[in-house]
């Protein structure tokens, strides 16, 4: 089945003031579809809502016609949303694997496989407090993918990767697509996702254009 992401009249306010602004588009897997903004423009607010990790105030988000709420379908979502934490303490094969024990989907060595893929080494004791900003964001990037969700959301992904690096995550995204995901990529740069997505919107204020 090909997947299907639906926005339906999204509006979110929060503290008296409104974020989103009545937000529509509809979205198929096989493809990457970029979110161009400044800081402060909504597209970490409108990535946040998406992924199920905020209720918007009217609207709904549909996945594959089914509410997010309504179905709980959050194990089908991969997410880099700004802020996101994980256990500073612990390796990033231990970080990972606390976070696949929540859903119990996949094996070690897809763990493993994972990891190696974004360019980390698995069997590293150094603890994630430890890590460089780049390493921080591969180790991001796998957690997104390892459990091959759906839907993602990849706010900023290459964010503090090397250009080599950046090469690198930009091909993973490719191929997520490739297998059938719905990928949504959000930058304050267009440049840096512009030429992988089929469609980009731009958002202001709350407020969403398509190009």
């Amino acid at each position: 089945m090909q997947h299907t992401l639906n926005a339906q009249n999204i509006t979110l306010e929060l503290g008296g003031t409104t974020l989103l602004h009545d937000i529509s588009f509809d979205l198929t897997g096989g493809n990457i579809y970029g979110f161009v903004g400044e800081n402060g423009s909504g597209k970490t607010m409108l990535f946040r809502t998406l992924s199920g990790l905020i209720r918007p105030t009217q609207g709904k988000v549909l996945l594959d016609g089914n509410d997010i709420y309504h179905k709980k379908q959050f194990h089908k979502i991969g997410v880099i949303i700004e802020n996101s934490l994980l256990w500073p303490e612990l390796t990033g094969m231990e970080n990972l694997t606390m976070l696949a024990s929540l859903n119990h989907l996949i094996s070690k060595e897809e763990i493993v496989q994972a990891i190696q893929r974004v360019g980390l080494d698995p069997n590293n004791r150094l603890p994630m407090k430890k890590y460089s900003l780049g390493m921080k964001q591969r180790l991001m990037v796998a957690q997104a993918i390892m459990e091959h969700p759906d839907f993602l959301f990849l706010d900023e992904p290459t964010n503090a990767i090397d250009r080599e690096g950046a090469d690198m995550i930009c091909q993973i995204i490719q191929q997520e697509a490739q297998r059938g995901a719905v990928v949504v990529l959000a930058s304050h740069i267009d440049q840096d996702i512009t030429s992988m997505c089929k469609t980009l919107y731009h958002m202001s204020a709350g407020h969403l254009r398509t190009e």
